[in-house]
């Protein structure tokens, strides 16, 4: 147990301004302790950010990183000048609910193998429902296709209290993730190359290889808007899925799956790409394109991050990984909701 643990709320911001006055009062209402840093890092905004912030919000602490680093190393950059025991990344579309930090700090306090807690994730526009970056907790399926306990590709599901139980989850999202400072700063934080989006599964997959566990905790709810910087159909959002989950395959997948699931990927991405093709989505066609090109221009740096990533692995196989295909069950069998898969990662 650590006495009175120094907790540092820390928000990415890029050109964010508007959001502040919706979302940030939450924040500084339910985040309120002498042991609690609100902070908000600017990525190099062009707005008038910063100014808005200490105009209307002396309390948050501002942090300039003058440059935008992207997503993942921005959140590096950042953190490296925060001393604190726990970090809470949150993202600035997110609004907090009372009571929201205790729960899950006392994962961390009562299991020192707890290494990241995410809170129930809620649709800020419609509360009951579930929200789709993180909902009730991240899963990957054995090709490495993420989905959520309450959202499976683009059904979310409604909020009936069907995950009410805390438990080890694969991925928390960096929508609101708590994480333990030391064991975010030992596993080299995001991955740089990945700049935005699942770089938080990758970290996690990085996490669990280590013998460490991360968790979900429902007492905690928070409410995200989403798509607050790159829409779900975007072309570069699409780009930038396919390009990171090879290359969080490529660095994770244990020796024994690597090749013949990398394989199996390759055939289900061009599968994918043709059918973008054929339904005259030209632009998300080449997208795909584009993030296998980036991909095997990455080779080099992803062979040296496989390496390290290797030496530190202790552990390969993990529950929380869905042994089926979540396209077939989703597509093929029509089961589009977590309690259908009859999955039950212990």
């Amino acid at each position: 147990m650590t006495s009175n643990p120094k907790i540092a709320i820390v928000i990415l911001n890029w050109n964010g301004v508007k959001l502040f006055p919706d979302f940030l009062p939450s924040l500084i209402e339910h985040s309120k302790g002498d042991n609690i840093d609100l902070i908000v890092a600017d990525n190099g905004s062009t707005d008038d950010s910063l100014a808005f912030l200490e105009k209307n919000f002396p309390s948050v602490t501002l942090l300039d990183l003058k440059t935008n680093y992207g997503f993942a190393k921005g959140y590096n950059v950042a953190l490296d000048q925060i001393d604190a025991d726990y970090f809470v990344l949150v993202n600035s579309d997110v609004k907090v609910s009372k009571n929201w930090i205790q729960p899950c700090i006392q994962h961390f306090e009562s299991d020192k193998t707890v290494a990241a807690v995410q809170p129930k994730i809620l649709s800020y526009h419609q509360p009951e429902y579930f929200e789709y970056a993180g909902a009730a907790g991240g899963f990957i399926d054995q090709f490495g296709y993420p989905f959520c306990r309450g959202r499976i590709l683009d059904k979310v599901e409604k909020d009936e209290g069907q995950y009410q139980t805390p438990g080890e989850i694969f991925w928390a999202s960096g929508a609101c993730m708590f994480v333990r400072a030391e064991v975010f700063k030992s596993a080299g934080g995001f991955d740089p190359l990945f700049w935005a989006h699942m770089e938080e599964i990758d970290l996690c997959w990085r996490l669990k290889n280590r013998g460490l566990k991360i968790v979900y905790e429902p007492k905690s709810i928070i409410f995200h808007l989403g798509g607050g910087s790159l829409s779900y159909g975007d072309p570069r959002k699409v780009y930038l899925n396919f390009r990171n989950n090879l290359y969080m395959l490529y660095k994770n997948l244990p020796k024994n799956k690597f090749k013949r699931i990398l394989f199996i990927r390759m055939v289900l991405d061009g599968v994918a790409a043709a059918k973008f093709l054929l339904g005259f989505e030209g632009r998300a066609f080449l997208a795909v394109a584009k993030a296998h090109a980036t991909f095997y221009k990455n080779l080099a740096k992803l062979r040296k991050s496989r390496t390290e990533i290797q030496q530190h692995t202790l552990l390969t196989d993990h529950p929380e990984i869905f042994r089926q295909s979540i396209m077939w069950k989703f597509f093929i069998q029509k089961k589009q909701t977590f309690s259908s898969l009859n999955f039950k990662p212990e």
